[in-house]
């Protein structure tokens, strides 16, 4: 029988002798290359052919996909093919112009072939193929994958790109243009000899850099054939810091900890005065929201008939006036647990700027603190660029966050205390993903934190709480042990291609921005390690010595330092952690 495919009759002969297999490594012989997998990899068996196939195993919200995208001729016939085993395995190919296809097995207990077809549209030259299997079900394997049909592309690299040039020079930015290359489909930029960023037009910004510091930038074209040659090199110096942002006075190496200041635990109260030196950030737990969607903070200092040691409002203030005389730094934090903050009007981020203004003038405080937590942020569906969040609660944070840095000028001290779920896990997820189905709230503190990069004193992500997160290694990671601290640290002092997408990476934080979040002790919270493991830690980020088998892409010995989950667990523990903190950096 024959079969009749729409658009069939336009396809002679002649480009059917022509047909050729556009999918790249479809048997996997070559590892996951150039697949872009959530939850894969290669396996020796059981295998369909060759010698490798893949394995990937859906879980929670992930259904592991793998896809690639492949060049493609405009108004053609391909037909897409592969061999699966396993319950629910698809396969598909997105944006091809007409209507996209899917096909997919219940249960294949042995190898089984799936098949299908499309006819890409009168402007497709590129269409995305994928497998992936479902939620809970169990790995499946996938091999011989196959796209067939009329060779798409060119046959050679583009040109050198010409003309590169500098353009706005910040602190920790450099602003970059070159002139367009014809048939180029994108650029490569390069800093000192490494590729930092890839972009579809002729502009990009880098940065992540540090103050008066000298760079040197290259940039190349692509196209399906391949990259050109590097361009001529143009040189930038980075300006002294002026903003007020990064270190605001803070020692080159910092502890930092929570206090419980308005109310009372196991851990018992902590008078302000009672703090030991060695706290060089002391964090107010917390301001809280009057409703989760008002914006307007209140911080209720702890009542006598829950800590009956609580000072009086005077003694207080009097002791925040004493930290700061001696060089340290008293912030109130906004959210915690129990304090969702959504900011999802415009009345609701002006009442947050308002009354933070006010427990910041009532109390003398150097700045402010975010924890939001929860459900306080998400990413609405179709946000999917960190560097261009259209979500109210996103833009407005950060609104109010740039008002708030305005206001107090350039010692304002603004730090951020996210958990791992919201940024690094960034590195796997983005929101609620390109085809729907992911929790919201994957990554969504990397638009708030590199919105406000310039003006951040400190990042301390919580490396507590937290399930298993993939590292830039491809491993997941778990609390317990150094090994999770390097890895979530890494990923913040390397940057990290969001979401796999190498075309959208979330660039470093300059290590004096960075300090690393453990709990106090084991009652403070899951994720608790010895003082040997906090010191392996900081050996193997710090000097590369002591290093487990996570492969670090650097050393930072300009590491700020340490935060903690809390002062007041500390003093329980007999202030281990403190103790800890001393003894390495003295």
């Amino acid at each position: 029988m024959a079969l009749a495919v729409p658009g069939s009759a336009a396809l002679s002969s002649a480009a059917r002798a022509a047909d050729a297999d556009a999918a790249v490594n479809g048997g996997f012989e070559s590892g996951l290359s150039p697949w872009t997998c959530t939850a894969g990899t290669t396996v020796t068996s059981p295998v369909h052919s060759g010698s490798s196939a893949l394995r990937a195993t859906p879980e929670g919200s992930d259904n592991a996909q793998c896809s690639q995208t492949v060049s493609v001729r405009p108004n053609s016939q391909y037909t897409l093919a592969g061999w699966v085993r396993g319950s629910y395995v698809y396969l598909g190919a997105s944006g091809t112009g007409t209507t996209d296809v899917s096909t997919w097995t219940q249960s294949a207990t042995d190898w089984q072939k799936l098949a299908t077809t499309f006819t890409t549209g009168a402007n497709t030259t590129k269409v995305t193929i994928y497998t992936h299997g479902w939620y809970g079900t169990g790995a499946y394997y996938a091999d011989d994958i196959s796209l067939t049909g009329p060779g798409g592309g060119t046959t050679q690299p583009p040109s050198v790109p010409t003309g590169l040039r500098t353009g706005t020079v910040t602190a920790t930015s450099v602003a970059l243009s070159w002139t367009l290359v014809s048939g180029a489909t994108g650029y490569a930029v390069y800093r000192d000899g490494t590729k930092v960023q890839s972009v579809s037009g002729t502009s990009a910004t880098v940065s992540g850099l540090n103050p008066s510091t000298a760079y040197a930038f290259q940039v190349t074209a692509t196209n399906d054939a391949g990259e050109s040659a590097r361009s001529a090199t143009v040189t930038a110096i980075t300006p002294a810091r002026s903003d007020g942002g990064g270190s605001a006075e803070l020692p080159a190496h910092a502890l930092v900890g929570y206090l419980h200041a308005s109310f009372a635990n196991g851990s018992g109260y902590t008078r302000m005065a009672d703090v030991p030196d060695s706290w060089d950030v002391i964090d107010l737990a917390f301001g809280e929201p009057t409703s989760v969607t008002s914006g307007d903070i209140r911080f209720n200092r702890c009542p006598v008939s829950e800590c009956p040691n609580v000072e009086s409002d005077a003694d207080f203030k009097a002791a925040i006036k004493a930290k700061q005389a001696a060089g340290k730094k008293v912030l109130i934090s906004i959210g915690g647990q129990n304090g969702q903050v959504q900011l999802t009007t415009t009345a609701a981020r002006d009442a947050f700027v308002s009354s933070v203004s006010k427990i910041i003038d009532t109390y003398g405080l150097d700045g402010l603190d975010i924890d939001f937590e929860g459900h306080s942020l998400s990413l609405n569906t179709g946000d999917t660029d960190f560097k261009n969040p259209t979500t109210p609660v996103i833009v407005n944070l950060i609104s109010a966050l740039k008002t708030l840095k305005a206001k107090y000028g350039t010692e304002f001290v603004l730090t951020m205390a996210p958990e791992t779920f919201f940024v690094q896990n960034g590195y796997q997820f983005y929101g609620s993903g390109k085809w729907g189905g992911q929790d919201p709230r994957c990554g969504a503190y990397l638009p708030v934190i590199h919105a406000l990069r310039d003006d951040l004193t400190l990042l301390h992500v919580q490396d507590y709480n937290s399930g298993p997160i993939m590292g830039l290694d491809n491993q997941y990671h778990s609390m317990g042990g150094a090994d999770f601290h390097i890895a979530m640290t890494d990923m913040l002092l390397t940057g990290f291609p969001v979401a796999g997408d190498a075309g959208n990476v979330f660039p470093p934080l300059r290590p004096d921005q960075v300090a690393i979040g453990m709990p106090a002790s084991v009652n403070a919270g899951n994720g608790y390690v010895a003082p040997a493991e906090v010191t392996k830690t900081l050996d193997c980020l710090t000097k590369k010595t002591n290093c487990g088998s996570y492969p670090t892409h650097g050393t930072w010995p300009a590491l700020r330092g340490l935060m903690t989950w809390s002062v007041n667990w500390d003093r329980f523990a007999g202030w281990e952690f403190q103790r800890t903190f001393d003894s390495y950096f003295g």
